[in-house]
């Protein structure tokens, strides 16, 4: 039996839902936005969670973005593996 506490947000006890997020990375030079990022939401206070998999992706993504050189890179979330 899966444990309901994974599904209860520790900040205001709210329920997390499937949603997306939006996540931004500063790295000095480029400013790295992926929209559409899968995650656990909260229906209460809105705190977002990704899980392992998701982060692996994000990397990938963000590496790709650091080696092309904008300045500014906005995308979409995409599974790289």
């Amino acid at each position: 039996m899966k444990d309901q506490s994974v599904n209860i947000c520790p900040i205001c006890s709210g329920k997390k839902k499937d949603g997306t997020a939006t996540f931004t990375v500063d790295l000095k030079d480029t400013v790295v936005v992926v929209r559409d990022v899968p995650a656990s939401v909260c229906s209460l206070c809105g705190n977002e969670w990704i899980n392992d998999d998701v982060a692996e992706d994000l990397e990938a993504i963000v590496d790709d973005a650091k080696k092309r050189k904008h300045i500014i890179e906005v995308t979409r979330f995409r599974k790289t593996t």
